[in-house]
């Protein structure tokens, strides 16, 4: 069996440094790494655009690579390579950007080690399960000069862009206080050790985590535990507070104090509680997160609130909504002018995230021709998930987390 040290030295010290070229016509030559549902679903969105070539599928689980590669040539009419671990990718010349959808443990060392192997990145989100980790992959992305697209789509998403608009052209007036919602959690009983399935290289599933025995849950509901992600709040969580930072044009919380409970499950030590509150405090504003809300008939709370001194906006993935607030006078201040009247909007619609997820995707390629950062880059990926990533230790361990512009203690 591999150590946990030896996951974390890379491989890639006799790759090249130097980015591999853009293969003949322009084309981008791809590799999947980690299969499953949501590597399945972007890599299939990649291989919409006709300058693009999926060379290979690579993911722990033989079953899921063997699928997908099969199904993702059959579409392109080429024959990728299905392969179990992911620094075989690394190693091939005709590789020249990867797409990241393992495991959020994975993530850090994944994109530290395709940087310096010359390949560009597109990671979904949240960016790491560490600050650490996170400082570690800023670093090696700008050293060795790479294109990093982290898979906060709703940046690329058009509702969401034009309601950035009206907050920072002040709409509702000076916002200080922002809710982030999302019902659910994904702490589940663990069960019982079982040798893994046929075709599970489970040791690598595990990688740079610390060593566990086999069971199912840690396989199916990965996000639930500390080893591999943090939950509702690092995996919704991120969506929401990277839409708080791109409205309110912030960077980086204060600090960070967080209650959580098991609530409706036995504790499980080994996972987030499934009841939380999370509250940060920035220079101008107070940021909070639940993910236990009642829900209301007429339209769904989840999403982003922005409660301003004048009105308040809400926006999620099927709809957005903004009021004036009746108070909005005396909110303002005393001796304020009068808040400046709007109709009120409420507008629902079907989700669909397609339009979204090709834009965000084609962002990527472009950048990867270009050589600009995409829309959402490794520092904006770190600090949109940030805040969560503080959540999750002020939950584990009970205590407020600060922010001192490097690390949080």
């Amino acid at each position: 069996m591999q150590s946990r040290r030896s996951f974390l030295v890379s491989t890639a010290a006799t790759a090249a440094l130097s980015r591999s070229a853009i293969g003949a016509n322009d084309r981008i030559r791809f590799a999947i790494i980690g299969a499953g549902t949501r590597g399945s679903y972007v890599g299939g969105v990649f291989t919409d655009f006709p300058d693009v070539d999926l060379v290979a599928v690579c993911d722990v689980f033989k079953p899921t690579r063997d699928q997908q590669a099969a199904k993702l040539g059959e579409k392109t009419k080429t024959n990728p390579e299905a392969v179990n671990d992911y620094r075989r990718v690394l190693d091939r010349n005709d590789v020249d950007a990867v797409l990241i959808t393992t495991p959020d443990h994975w993530h850090g060392p994944m994109v530290i080690e395709a940087s310096q192997a010359g390949k560009d990145a597109y990671c979904e989100k949240p960016l790491t399960n560490s600050i650490e980790v996170g400082q570690k992959m800023r670093a090696a992305v700008r050293e060795h000069k790479r294109v990093v697209q982290i898979g906060l789509q709703q940046r690329s998403w058009d509702h969401f862009q034009a309601n950035a608009k009206r907050v920072q052209d002040g709409l509702i007036g000076n916002v200080y206080h922002v809710e982030c919602v999302y019902q659910g959690n994904y702490t589940r009983p663990t069960g019982d050790p079982v040798d893994p399935p046929a075709g599970l290289d489970w040791d690598l599933f595990q990688g740079p985590a610390e060593r566990r025995p086999y069971v199912p849950m840690r396989q199916r509901s990965w996000r639930a535990f500390y080893d591999y992600s943090g939950g509702t709040l690092l995996d919704w969580g991120t969506h929401l507070t990277d839409v708080a930072h791109w409205y309110m044009n912030a960077r980086e919380p204060v600090s960070c104090s967080a209650s959580g409970q098991y609530a409706r499950v036995a504790p499980l030590p080994e996972q987030l509680p499934d009841t939380m509150a999370v509250t940060w405090k920035y220079p101008k504003f107070v940021m909070t997160y639940t993910n236990c809300v009642r829900q209301s008939p007429d339209f769904d709370v989840q999403g982003n609130h922005f409660l301003g001194t004048i009105g308040w906006l809400q926006v999620n993935r099927t709809g957005y909504r903004f009021r004036a607030n009746p108070a909005g006078r005396a909110a303002a201040g005393r001796g304020a002018p009068p808040a400046p009247p709007f109709e009120p909007v409420s507008q629902s619609f079907p989700y669909v995230g397609g339009p979204s997820d090709h834009a965000h995707v084609r962002n990527f390629l472009d950048c990867v021709k270009s050589r600009q950062d995409p829309v959402v880059n490794i520092d904006t990926g770190f600090y949109s998930s940030l805040p969560t990533l503080m959540g999750v230790l002020a939950i584990r361990y009970n205590r407020t987390y600060t922010w001192n512009g490097q690390s949080a203690g």
